[in-house]
């Protein structure tokens, strides 16, 4: 994993609370020490609650047993599974290591670009799906675009805590560094002249997604080598962005796996 940035750096709370089975235990598995207290809900735990239970006790980290609905206080009425974490807040990776890191060779290498997305529960399922999909990095600006929260947390099933996730004040910028790095930049766009699965795509590739009602920025549309869409055949004209881009990291997965 690269180096994080600062929790503070963005102004945000100095810790936050997650909640949910799988990004519980991710947390616990992979960064422990950012783990400041675990909330279990009340009465005799059983399964994976009692699993969380034992990896807190073994990490020497507090646990507190608390009614379901001061779980649900805690979790912001969200559905918290029965269990809920107090931990120091999400930190990024910085996007100079990133650029420092990336391999020299030519490889498969995938970059995700995420460009004004501000739906928290699609953020996630769409980091899920990346994370499935073997990609390590991603961006995204700084502003009007959501950040880590604790709902993108749970949408992700706690799949942030495997990947590196860079906030840039300056998306545009990013990539042309991605660009000098020897990447190419494909944008899927509802109007991309040609379809997704016409076109063979290079080894190091960053992938650049749009936010569901405006999509791509034409600031940003514009540095992108090429533009692709996924092809439509019922009455329904898009698919949401945490599906297309499913879509779209999975035709890389094929392409990759059959050489």
């Amino acid at each position: 994993m690269l180096s994080r940035a600062t929790a503070s750096m963005d102004g945000e709370k100095k810790s936050q609370f997650i909640f949910g089975i799988n990004p519980v235990l991710e947390k616990l598995k992979l960064s422990p020490r950012e783990v400041i207290e675990v909330m279990i809900v009340g009465g005799k735990t059983r399964g994976v609650l009692y699993s969380i239970e034992q990896a807190a006790k073994n990490q020497g980290i507090r646990i507190r047993y608390l009614e379901s609905r001061e779980l649900e206080r805690l979790s912001g009425g969200s559905k918290h599974q029965g269990v809920v974490a107090h931990v120091a807040p999400y930190s990024y990776s910085l996007f100079d290591d990133l650029l420092q890191a990336l391999p020299p060779a030519a490889q498969h290498d995938w970059i995700l670009c995420v460009d004004g997305l501000t739906d928290p529960r699609n953020f996630g399922a769409l980091l899920r799906c990346a994370e499935g999909a073997g990609v390590r990095y991603v961006v995204i600006p700084k502003d009007r675009s959501v950040g880590i929260t604790p709902i993108v947390i749970k949408s992700s099933a706690g799949a942030v805590y495997s990947m590196n996730i860079c906030r840039v004040p300056n998306l545009r910028r990013a990539i042309l560094a991605l660009k000098e790095k020897g990447y190419w930049i494909v944008g899927l766009d509802v109007r991309g002249p040609e379809s997704l699965y016409q076109r063979v795509y290079p080894e190091k590739l960053v992938v650049v997604l749009g936010s569901e009602r405006a999509g791509i920025r034409p600031l940003i549309l514009q540095e992108c080598d090429f533009r692709v869409s996924i092809p439509m055949r019922g009455k329904i004209a898009s698919l949401n962005v945490a599906v297309a881009g499913g879509v779209f990291l999975y035709e890389l997965v094929r392409q990759k796996d059959q050489g």
